[in-house]
């Protein structure tokens, strides 16, 4: 049976309003809200440097990004880019891994809503929460691409508004002693136990390699180029604004959480954001800070299942996946691709609890590789895009990386450094062994994808 639709091309119907929060939600996840614990535990307060130093690497590689789509705004984004520059099997290993990578990223994320759904409501199965998120997502992302805009700007807009609330709530803990009858913190905690680095320069290292996973997304801006309306004005303010967004949520909201509690004892009583709320009086902090969370786990589902239909359309324009994913409905959504990821994802919820735990964790492994993977394809073709220009041509480019070639040098030494130190982390270190193995099974379909 035909597609209704047989053009190929999808449709921009992304604003820069669009543009902005999806840049946002991208970099913003459940990590910051829940996760964030473990990486102070590691460094302490010196855990603010270490997002700083991971934030200029990420704008650095969203830079180098922004450079190529600007002159070249297609939706597989650096799989494309990877495809023309480095050759097919870079595309093909870009564009399957970072599938891969936004299906598991799915399977966290329903289970993830089906836990923080429990704690409202414990005699609602797991299973069933997971279902009705992944129906009602498929269809939000099967209208267009505009309602897939809409949606992830209100899910990013409550994560914005629940962390300024908490800052700006932290700000009034600090200075004015809300909360500590009108006595003023200050600043202390920040030196006093311990230090600054109290678990040294090691501690920041370690940590370096939590804190890029916790950017995982962010090059979402780049998926959806090719659906933008004025690519060449909003893709520079959405990638502009990314080290903004890093320096005052990340580091914002981390550095107030341990101005006011000692940095060993943040995040002992549940999340460091509930800690907040509770100091100021506020009795529904666990219940804001739950729904914040389960909108957040909604936004990343919604923005994998978004990535994951595009990129099998992206693979196929290319000829490195099936025809069949190729064509677009008529609002413009690539359906096919869209549901089929929808159908793994349904597979996912079952295996969820056929399957050992163990098992899950091996393939989240083969996810965190894929961020880095992704990482380090944009800046290789990015090096490559540049030598393939004119110096003409390279005078005319309207987004240039900055300090280039030095910066994205940095930046790729950078990444090769995390993956060395993800082998001094046990629970990372399964990734290392994991990757080999997709790789060679990506080259296996890659070799039999050029025989046909």
């Amino acid at each position: 049976m035909k597609d209704n639709h047989q053009d190929s091309q999808l449709k921009r119907g992304l604003s820069t309003r669009h543009m902005q929060l999806i840049a946002l939600g991208g970099s913003i996840g459940v990590g910051l809200f829940y996760g964030s614990s473990s990486t102070i535990q590691m460094a302490g307060p010196s855990i603010l440097l270490a997002y700083l130093i991971g934030g200029l690497v990420i704008f650095t590689i969203m830079r180098a990004l922004g450079e190529m789509a600007v002159e070249e705004p297609v939706s597989g984004s650096f799989s494309t880019y990877a495809n023309k520059y480095l050759g097919r099997f870079a595309g093909f290993l870009s564009g399957w891994t970072y599938w891969f990578m936004w299906i598991v990223v799915g399977m966290a994320e329903l289970t993830v809503v089906g836990v923080y759904i429990n704690y409202w409501f414990p005699d609602i199965p797991q299973w069933v929460t997971a279902l009705v998120v992944l129906v009602i997502m498929t269809l939000v992302n099967l209208a267009n691409v505009k309602a897939y805009g809409e949606f992830e700007f209100w899910f990013a807009m409550i994560k914005v508004v629940a962390i300024i609330g908490m800052i700006v709530l932290g700000l009034a803990i600090i200075f004015f002693g809300v909360g500590n009858q009108g006595e003023a913190i200050g600043f202390d905690n920040l030196w006093a136990h311990g230090g600054f680095m109290p678990n040294g320069f090691h501690g920041i290292l370690m940590s370096l390699v939590l804190v890029m996973f916790s950017f995982g997304g962010v090059e979402l801006v780049g998926i959806s180029a090719g659906e933008a309306k004025n690519p060449s004005k909003s893709i520079p303010s959405a990638i502009n604004n990314i080290v903004w967004r890093i320096l005052i949520f990340y580091i914002g909201a981390l550095g107030v959480m341990m101005i006011i509690y000692p940095w060993n004892e943040v995040g002992s009583e549940g999340s460091p954001f509930v800690q907040i709320f509770d100091y100021v009086g506020i009795p529904a902090a666990a219940h804001i800070i739950n729904f914040v969370v389960i909108t957040a786990a909604m936004s990343a589902f919604n923005s994998g299942l978004y990535g994951s239909g595009r990129m099998l359309h992206n693979l196929s324009v290319q000829k490195n996946g099936p025809t069949y994913f190729k064509t677009v409905s008529k609002n413009g959504s690539p359906r096919r691709g869209i549901l089929f990821s929808s159908a793994v994802l349904l597979m996912a919820v079952v295996l969820n609890y056929i399957v050992p735990e163990k098992v899950f964790i091996y393939i989240s492994a083969v996810a965190t590789v894929a961020v880095i993977t992704s990482w380090m394809i944009i800046l290789l073709a990015q090096l490559k895009f540049r030598k393939s220009k004119t110096k003409g041509e390279v005078a005319e480019l309207k987004f240039k990386i900055p300090l280039y070639p030095l910066s994205t040098y940095i930046a790729i030494a950078f990444l090769l450094m995390v993956i060395v130190l993800m082998a001094f982390i046990p629970d990372m270190r399964i990734a290392l062994y994991v990757a080999p193995v997709w790789f060679l099974i990506l080259f296996v379909g890659y070799s039999i994808n050029v025989k046909k």
